[in-house]
């Protein structure tokens, strides 16, 4: 079972999804308090992890606009007709997503459009949630900082487990390793026959710390709980 990471606010604890105190305060919810309430009013009987992975992307990516902000799911990279069935099925009793801007639909560049094939083409099982998490995982790697941060995760342990989940055959194929977001575009520029590197071989790279190595830092539902607290200081 997953672990809450933060503390129930006040305003969440023991109210039910339309209660008119939680409905008055709705405006006012930090990304932290989202995930919160989206993981109290997880279904009966569905999957813990999964459930925490689209938690944290979904209170991750309305940090992209404040809180008291729509939060628009394009930033998500859900419309409102993906993402109103993936709330039913884990989060049926949230009242969270009365937050979210309904984006009618999702335009994607060349780049991320790219990025969603090779997911989907890789999922594990083909199901519709991996359909789903395809392409908000090729949405938040837009974002410019470590993948694991972007989705929302506490650490990259959580996204290795997440893609030997759900897209095993990209978790077989980075047998060294390599940082996610640079192993998916290396396989985009193998498949488009040329390539975003001119090191001969991994080991001979001056850069090599830039594919591998520790991907450390804090978490960015954690970071923006702590410029909240400072600005509150």
């Amino acid at each position: 079972m997953v672990e809450a990471e933060f503390s129930v606010p006040a305003s969440l604890a023991g109210a039910a999804p339309g209660d008119a105190g939680l409905g008055t305060h709705m405006e006012l919810l930090s990304p932290e308090d989202i995930y919160r309430n989206l993981m109290e009013a997880c279904a009966l009987g569905c999957d813990a992890f999964d459930a925490h992975v689209v938690a944290s992307i979904l209170a991750v990516f309305s940090a992209d606009t404040g809180t008291g902000a729509p939060r628009q799911t394009a930033s998500a990279g859900l419309s409102a007709v993906q993402l109103s069935p993936l709330i039913a099925q884990f989060f049926p009793k949230a009242a969270a997503w009365r937050l979210f801007g309904l984006s009618e639909s999702v335009e994607r560049d060349a780049g991320e459009a790219c990025l969603l094939e090779l997911l989907e083409r890789c999922t594990t099982s083909r199901e519709p949630f991996e359909m789903l998490l395809a392409a908000m995982i090729a949405r938040r790697a837009q974002r410019p900082n470590h993948l694991w941060q972007d989705l929302g995760l506490r650490h990259r342990g959580e996204l290795n487990e997440l893609m030997a989940r759900h897209f095993k055959p990209l978790a077989l194929r980075n047998k060294a390793d390599m940082k996610w977001k640079k192993f998916f575009f290396r396989l985009i520029c193998a498949d488009a026959s040329f390539s975003l590197c001119t090191a001969p071989s991994c080991g001979e790279c001056d850069d090599f710390a830039q594919c591998f190595g520790e991907e450390t830092g804090m978490s960015l539902l954690a970071r923006v709980r702590r410029a909240s607290d400072n600005g509150a200081s």
